[in-house]
């Protein structure tokens, strides 16, 4: 049903009648009875009526009324305009919402609905006349029959009660008006009719829906509008706003529960309720059998939602719960399943753009407005409707100038109406995750979300429910990185800002618990007064800085649990002191100094030293980052940090030896030995019973994999990318949980044709230009029986194994530039993508029908299933 706004509804009241006679007895009192009760009403006039066609006024004025009045008298069907009238009326009824009341004068309902008597032999009349035109008459009869069916005043006498009646009820109904939405409602429509399929209006049962988003998303403008387009349809209705802020205050739950009570039963006075408790058995038994449609906007406790609509059964069948919050979780607590929680997204960008122009270019005189300047605010604003609206208006006639200064004030301080409503979010949140909203907001919005929990957790933040609960409040999202393969931390801008405003008071710098801004930052170090109270430091510069800091600058900073200092190069050489409070230290390329804890570090987990100097590892490190340490030749031995979790040292260019130590690690989980071209001495086993990911990409001179004596459960990933191994040991089979085996361009890499390791969960198998000739190994599918993802591109291979057919878990197959394969007996049945460049030999047999087979079968599959479902991604350009 589509929704009307209240500026194109004129009229209260639409009267349509037959005869003159009424017109001037019922018609003229009812009109005076209305008229003085200030419902404005509409009487056609006799002139509209004449001649072959409907006035469009007439028509025009039944859909600019709120409510008609139809008087079925006697003699109402002998007349087609009046059957026109009342077909006109049924259809804004179902369209446009009109509430329909018939009034049946001196004429029985069953008369109208069958037909029967006068009723009938009009019917026949109009059958005869418009012979060629019967669809038309049966939707006549069809809107009698639907109109006379409706709830009914019936007139024998008494007529002046009636009217009374009449003028009563009219006025209750008209009390439920519709609310305001908003003044340029733009890309509400769309989202209205996704909400109004969600609470499937057909079905009777009881239904509650959530509206979950951001502050400022536009929920309650959403509510409202959903309100609009359907609060007609129920016995009562209520729009409860402001839920959060009306309810504070001793008595502020039971206002509530005393306005939902009045409006829903429509009542001139509000019942009243003594205490919360006693309003949740008013709200049972008073509405337990009405139909009602309640709206509860802005509700941030689940004990305000308890008491407010706390069970479906409070209400009758059919009625319908909305619900708006800032929390996804309450919703979930109430019992509202995902399928009934409905995300308020951000305005697109072509949306955005109609709105900020709506408000900020005056409707008298439209402005010409530079596009890079609307541009820039709709990069600052990100779709949020509360900041389009409030900066559009305030900029609203403005010159460019004016703009320029806004946006560069902007930059670094926030709108504080637009702050005030992002900033309730924060307040409600518990203080362990404010500190963790805060450090977000301050230091890591694009940050990889897996390093950014291993810093938490070393600052002994509870990381995972603090993301998940910064999550359901619409305060930070996560974003998935194509291009790296890793999620990111993502935070508004606006939500950002708001953040870093919190973060930077007080004024004084060495007040802060945090610091990123390099003035800041270079101030607070070059200050010899006392201790000061910072306990994280993030800087991470666009471009590269130099800083002079003295062996003490870090020593006044007893509280300081966070260092990361990025594309910064420090002068100074020799040790420098830091507080062993240290958790996570991040310095990479921080020249030839080495820091130093006068009572060695209690609780440094995290170091990255990459691109400078380490002289010894500690106990309690788990993180170590040595990448690019280019002094480093031979590891060193990591057996005296018996929690080492993660250790990376790609791209050491001069490393040769890498320590027995690694091999046997108890809790290593991730070696990273990408990119180290001189390595060649690897310890002869592998025991790391946790480790999950080893990486050896590129190490040219690696030689030899090690023995892998016993089952390891958790390694999941091998990458042996461009080394010089000569062949997988039969061990690797104790590889019992492998996922991912890496072995392109391993150009001295021969594979046993008789090859029987069974590695039953690797999915992806990466052999790429490894000079292959034969792949007889695949022949046997007891043979890597889970693959997924096959990469043979760039070998010399003639043909595929036959058993490949077989494969009944592999979706993609990579075949690319291999030129001297000659044929393709069959495909796997269930491939979805092929990818088949550069063959050769292939094309000078034509051999092609196979692939071109492929192709006609994928595109049929593409058409029927989703593009996720299947993807094809075929080129033959020989």
């Amino acid at each position: 049903m589509a929704s009307t706004s209240k500026s194109e509804r004129i009229y209260h009241v639409f009267l349509s009648f037959r005869g003159e006679d009424i017109r001037n007895n019922f018609i003229s009192h009812l009109y005076t009875a209305l008229d003085q009760k200030g419902i404005y009403t509409y009487v056609d006039s006799e002139k509209l009526r004449k001649g072959e066609q409907i006035a469009p006024a007439l028509m025009n004025a039944i859909e600019e009324s709120h409510i008609a009045i139809i008087v079925f008298s006697e003699n109402y069907a002998s007349s087609w305009w009046c059957l026109v009238e009342v077909a006109k009326i049924m259809k804004c009824k179902e369209e446009r919402d009109l509430m329909v009341f018939p009034i049946f004068y001196k004429v029985e309902p069953k008369e109208v609905r069958t037909p029967r008597e006068k009723y009938k032999e009009a019917m026949v009349k109009h059958e005869a006349k418009f012979e060629e035109n019967s669809e038309e008459v049966k939707r006549w009869k069809k809107a009698l029959t639907d109109a006379a069916s409706l709830s009914r005043w019936h007139l024998n006498d008494g007529k002046s009660k009636l009217i009374q009646q009449i003028v009563k009820e009219i006025s209750t109904h008209l009390d439920r008006t519709p609310l305001h939405v908003a003044k340029h409602p733009v890309g509400i429509e769309s989202r209205v009719v996704k909400l109004k399929a969600m609470l499937n209006l057909e079905f009777d049962d009881v239904v509650m829906v959530g509206l979950w988003g951001q502050g400022g998303i536009g929920k309650t403008t959403l509510a409202k509008a959903l309100y609009n387009s359907m609060f007609r349809q129920f016995e009562g209705s209520c729009f409860l706003a402001n839920v959060r802020e009306t309810s504070k205050g001793c008595r502020g739950m039971v206002t509530l529960q005393e306005i939902l009570l009045k409006d829903i039963l429509l009542l001139k006075k509000r019942l009243e309720v003594s205490n919360v408790d006693g309003g949740i058995n008013l709200i049972q038994h008073r509405l337990c059998r009405k139909i009602v449609l309640l709206v509860l906007d802005d509700v941030d406790d689940l004990q305000k939602l308890h008491a407010l609509a706390g069970e479906c059964n409070w209400f009758g069948n059919g009625s319908r719960v909305i619900i708006t919050t800032r929390n996804k979780h309450l919703l979930t607590c109430h019992g509202i399943d995902q399928h009934h929680v409905y995300e308020v997204e951000a305005l697109v960008n072509n949306e955005a753009h109609e709105l900020l122009i709506n408000h900020a270019s005056p409707t008298h005189k439209k402005l010409e407005i530079r596009t890079d300047l609307v541009d820039c605010v709709l990069s600052h604003v990100e779709g949020l409707p509360l900041a389009i609206v409030v900066l559009g208006s305030f900029l609203c006639g403005r010159r460019e100038h004016a703009w320029k200064s806004t946006l560069k004030t902007l930059s670094t301080i926030p709108n504080k109406t637009i702050n005030d409503v992002l900033q309730i979010s924060y307040e409600g949140l518990p203080e362990s995750e404010k500190e963790i909203f805060l450090h977000i907001a301050c230091f890591f919005k694009g940050w990889d979300i897996e390093y950014v929990k291993k810093v938490f957790d070393s600052c002994n933040f509870e990381t995972a429910i603090g993301l998940e609960i910064l999550i359901e409040r619409s305060l930070i999202s996560m974003e998935y990185d194509d291009f790296e393969e890793i999620l990111r931390l993502q935070v508004h801008n606006l939500i950002q800002l708001m953040g870093m405003g919190i973060a930077k008071w007080p004024v004084d710098p060495r007040r802060r618990r945090r610091l990123w801004l390099y003035d800041d930052i270079l101030g607070v170090l070059s200050c010899d007064r006392g201790d000061c109270d910072v306990e994280a430091i993030v800087l991470e510069p666009l471009k590269h800085k130099e800083i002079c800091i003295n062996a003490n600058a870090f020593a006044r900073m007893s509280r300081l649990r966070l260092l990361i200092v990025r594309n910064v190069h420090n002068s100074f050489q020799g040790l420098i002191c830091f507080p062993n409070e240290l958790r996570w230290f991040e310095w990479p390329g921080c020249a030839p100094w080495t820091p130093e804890f006068p009572f060695g570090p209690k609780e440094l987990v995290g170091l990255n030293m990459s691109k400078g100097n380490i002289t010894r590892v500690v106990e309690q490190f788990k993180y170590i980052n040595f990448s690019g340490c280019e002094l480093l030749v031979c590891m060193p031995d990591f057996s005296c940090t018996p929690n080492l979790w993660q250790l990376d040292l790609q791209c050491c260019k001069r490393l040769v030896e890498a320590h027995d130590s690694i091999a046997s690690h108890e809790k290593l989980q991730v070696l990273n030995l990408n990119g180290c071209p001189k390595l060649s001495i690897f310890p002869n086993e592998l025991k790391s019973k946790n480790l999950r990911t080893l990486n050896l990409d590129g190490c040219t001179k690696f030689e030899k994999f090690p023995n892998i004596p016993n089952k390891l459960k958790d390694l999941e990933k091998l990458s042996l990318q461009g080394t010089a191994i000569k062949e997988l040991p039969t061990s690797i089979e104790n590889l019992v949980s492998l996922e991912r085996m890496l072995l392109d361009n391993c150009k001295n890499l021969e594979i046993d044709p008789c090859m029987n390791t069974g590695l039953p969960n690797l999915s992806w198998l990466f052999l790429g230009g490894c000079n292959l000739s034969e792949v007889e190994f695949l022949e046997n599918l007891s043979c890597f029986p889970s693959l997924v993802e096959l990469y043979l591109r760039g070998n010399n291979i003639t043909s595929l194994p036959a058993s490949i057919k077989k494969r009944d878990h592999l979706h993609g197959l990579d075949i690319r530039n291999c030129h001297q394969l000659q044929e393709i007996t069959e495909l796997p049945p269930f491939l979805r993508r092929l990818s088949a460049d550069n063959l050769e030999s292939l094309q000078k047999n034509e051999d092609l029908t196979l692939i071109h087979y492929f192709v006609r079968r994928g595109l049929t599959m593409a058409r029927m299933s989703s593009i996720d479902q299947v993807r094809l991604s075929l080129s033959l350009s020989y």
